[in-house]
């Protein structure tokens, strides 16, 4: 039986609601506890959020409000102490110096367990100096978790969302166009997940079985799938039963770009899914894989969402 405790996850956007519901619904839940770290604006009758959080309530999940960005650290220091493990999962949208700020009062507050806003890629491999320089202060946060013994500390490594190497604004497929273009070249390769996966996998490490051997201050990998970008030029060719042009931005050219306009959110992150160092692993090493965790595969979500 799992041993109660108090979670808290920060967010319930496209990652944070899949990691709620999981643990709601997971088997080994028992008398376990999660709450949900919402802005106040999210809970008015007239919030776009409302069905959100109205379904958040039916599965008993309970709502705190707090503000990461806004919220003196003392005042989240104090929102974090009654939980024993908190969940991160407000992104890159929260600005710049969030990560860090939210893991200082994590650290701060005593919290036994954490999981950190890592869901991504291998920031350890690809390094400090990248051409998206929000991924320095990725590892500044692993810098922090890594100086202190007291919190226990699990990321997990999940590779790109599935949806986003399909998103047209990505610069890879356009299904609309017919079009795709690899970043860097044909045979690099990029790891995806979905968020409803990753949803479920982060509450098996949570309140699975094995969760006491987890929080060891590692990276955890999991993944859906590893695909170069021509095997992604078949399958979607294949989907669609037609031909798409292919085209290649090189590193080289994406950084010429990006000379010419350094604000470039997009080409910061094509530069370094070019290089690809860092952003791809072996299914068969991945957590879910070694544990019989089926994660839906590129092919299996284009079937199910371009068709």
């Amino acid at each position: 039986m799992t041993p109660s405790q108090r979670i808290l996850v920060i967010g319930a956007g496209e990652l944070g609601y899949q990691v709620l519901r999981f643990l709601a619904e997971h088997p080994e839940r028992q008398d376990t506890t999660v709450s949900v770290l919402l802005r106040p604006g999210n809970l008015s009758p007239e919030s776009p959020r409302k069905t959100t959080v109205d379904s958040l309530r039916k599965l008993g999940i309970h709502i705190v409000t707090g503000d990461i960005v806004t919220d003196p650290e003392q005042t989240l220091i104090s929102t974090f102490e009654p939980y024993d493990t908190i969940i991160s999962c407000m992104g890159f949208a929260s600005g710049s110096g969030t990560q860090i700020k939210l893991t200082r009062a994590v650290l701060s507050a005593g919290i036994k367990q954490y999981i950190p806003w890592q869901f991504g890629v291998d920031y350890d491999a690809i390094g400090r100096g990248s051409a998206q320089d929000v991924f320095d202060e990725q590892l500044d946060v692993r810098d922090l978790l890594r100086s202190q013994t007291k919190t226990s500390w699990a990321i997990i490594s999940t590779g790109m969302f599935t949806s986003f190497l399909f998103e047209p604004s990505f610069g890879v497929v356009n299904i609309k166009d017919a079009t795709i273009c690899a970043l860097g070249s044909w045979q690099n390769r990029v790891t995806v997940t979905t968020p409803q996966d990753i949803g479920k996998i982060t509450a098996e490490i949570v309140l699975g079985q094995e969760r006491a051997s987890l929080f060891t201050n590692q990276a955890i990998f999991i993944g859906g799938d590893t695909i170069s970008y021509g095997e992604l030029a078949e399958l979607v060719e294949k989907i669609t039963r037609k031909p798409f042009r292919r085209t290649l931005l090189t590193v080289g050219d994406a950084q010429n770009a990006l000379a010419q306009d350094p604000v470039n959110t997009l080409l910061k992150y094509q530069i370094v899914f070019g290089q690809g160092r860092g952003v791809s692993w072996e299914l068969s090493e991945t957590w879910n894989e070694q544990r019989g965790i089926h994660a839906l595969t590129a092919a299996e979500w284009a079937e199910d969402n371009i068709v």
